[in-house]
């Protein structure tokens, strides 16, 4: 089955839960481990996110750890890094709609389309926003973050991304951040797009992924909460407030 297939049969079910794991953060043993743990406490997917960096040779066993021990999808996005490999069951080919380096608006994925296309490889169209703080990925994509107060502004880039064509919207408030999407923001969005809302960045509790599930997430990725000790329970309550 079709990556974009089992996520449309997953939302059907309700809200569906993702775990980034970022190859730069740990030795791909212990990737492995934390991907088997996510997939034993409900999450749907694995993503591997791909940033300035990340070697080919890291991506390579980072993803065979990873599928060596786990049976639900794994997934590759790819923000600006030069490393490339085959063995995903797909690809977010993303673009940051609010960045100013065309590189992360377009010119990576020029760099890989092709490539993508003649190896048949799914490919996924996200529409990537950054709202402040936009830790880390805004400094390097020179982004003009979107406010938190600026539900509008949000809006304007959610509805822009599903008029090029997007299949999912993607709100990210940065690696480490603080905070959650605002509520508030959430539903704004959600209001004037037809297509899946994932929000990302700054969950860290039961309660912030209550929140952006009630506020209207279809998707919820974390990724800070298993890179510390006791991650397990965390993702586990996590999970229970997003499922139940």
């Amino acid at each position: 089955m079709k990556v974009n297939q089992y996520l449309k049969e997953k939302l059907n079910n309700g809200t569906v839960h993702i775990t980034m794991i970022d190859p730069l953060k740990q030795s791909p043993e212990a990737a492995g481990r934390l991907a088997l743990t996510a997939q034993e406490v409900g999450s749907d997917l694995i993503l591997v996110t791909g940033l300035n960096g990340l070697s080919q040779r890291n991506l390579l066993l980072t993803t065979k750890c990873i599928r060596d021990k786990i049976s639900i999808p794994l997934v590759y996005s790819s923000a600006g890094a030069e490393a490339l490999c085959f063995s995903f069951d797909a690809f977010f080919f993303g673009s940051l709609f609010n960045s100013q380096n065309t590189n992360y608006f377009c010119g990576g994925q020029a760099r890989a389309a092709i490539i993508l296309k003649r190896m048949k490889l799914e490919t996924i169209p996200v529409g990537y926003i950054l709202v402040e703080p936009g830790i880390k990925m805004g400094d390097a994509a020179n982004v003009e973050l979107v406010p938190r107060n600026n539900y509008w502004l949000a809006a304007s880039y959610a509805v822009t991304a599903e008029l090029f064509g997007m299949q999912m919207i993607y709100f990210e408030a940065g690696m480490n951040a603080a905070q959650p999407i605002p509520a508030g923001m959430i539903r704004a969005v959600k209001k004037e797009i037809s297509i899946p809302l994932i929000i990302g960045g700054g969950i860290r509790t039961a309660m912030d992924a209550r929140r952006v599930r009630q506020a209207g997430a279809d998707i919820v990725i974390t990724g800070t909460i298993i890179e510390n000790a006791g991650y397990r329970e965390r993702l586990r309550s996590i999970l229970s407030a997003l499922k139940d």
